[in-house]
């Protein structure tokens, strides 16, 4: 199991940052459901992605993985790549 680099992510963390999240990126080709990124922020301020996919008929919400943004790779909002 790979560790988190910036420290664990709690269930709570998660709940926080969808919570007050927006959907940054969309990735509507995924199968077998569309799926979304989100950047959200705990409320101690942590930044958060999730990327996730809504299953409207079913009412919930699939998370496939959470992260913190690494701040070499993203840009100080956490909403755009970097470009390398």
């Amino acid at each position: 199991m790979e560790s988190e680099p910036f420290g664990l992510i709690r269930v709570d963390e998660v709940l926080q940052a969808l919570d007050a999240g927006e959907i940054i990126e969309e990735y509507p080709e995924d199968k077998p459901y569309s799926s979304c990124l989100i950047l959200g922020r705990t409320l101690a301020g942590r930044p958060i992605h999730v990327v996730c996919a809504p299953v409207s008929t079913d009412r919930r919400l699939i998370v496939i993985t959470t992260y913190q943004p690494d701040p070499e790779r993203w840009e100080a909002d956490f909403k755009q790549r970097k470009r390398l």
